[in-house]
């Protein structure tokens, strides 16, 4: 452990701890909005805010792939799917469910059992980044010697998800004797 104090918080760390609070209030708000596009922009900002906490980890790679991807690609995809499906824009009666109560008390039991683990895993570890540690080499070694399956598998599911919701849509519409009102 070098010489640095357990308890002495720099200004990165209160940042660091601040956008964790809108990650956590706009991850909150994703689950909780009962109209599904409001649920989608706040994962934007959901995912935004973690790609900040990637840059106050000197990670400035995965920030930009986490914005690239995440809020660029599947975000986008989600809407996508949201609009082609007709998806009802304003508040869903569908997008809730009597298990309210359930969902909550299964949601603060896992969060309570990972933070109890990470904290019991790293109590008395202080972490040091090596040099080139969140750098566009190590993580591209990372991601196409080891990681370039499951990422491959990724994109093939998201089109996957992309030509479900285009033939969902198609099969409604195309359907003889269902006639859809127009709006006036």
């Amino acid at each position: 452990m070098s010489g640095q104090s357990f308890l002495s918080t720099s200004g990165t760390e209160i940042a660091f701890v601040l956008v964790g609070i809108v990650a956590l209030g706009a991850a909150l708000l994703t689950v909780t909005t009962r109209q599904l596009v409001h649920a989608a922009l706040w994962l934007v900002v959901a995912l935004g805010a973690l790609a900040v906490e990637y840059l106050l980890l000197t990670a400035e790679f995965v920030a930009w792939v986490q914005v690239l991807i995440y809020v660029g690609a599947v975000v986008v995809l989600l809407l996508f799917g949201l609009m082609l499906t007709r998806a009802p824009i304003g508040p869903s009666p569908d997008a809730d469910s009597r298990h309210r109560p359930l969902a909550a008390a299964v949601a603060v039991a896992a969060a309570a059992l990972l933070v109890t683990v990470v904290a019991d895993a790293f109590r008395t570890t202080w972490i040091t980044l090596r040099p080139g540690a969140g750098s566009a080499e190590a993580n591209g070694i990372g991601l196409f010697r080891a990681w370039v399956l499951p990422f491959e598998a990724l994109s093939v599911l998201l089109l996957a998800a992309l030509v479900g919701a285009i033939v969902l849509s198609r099969r409604r519409a195309a359907r003889p004797g269902v006639h859809e009102e127009a709006d006036d």
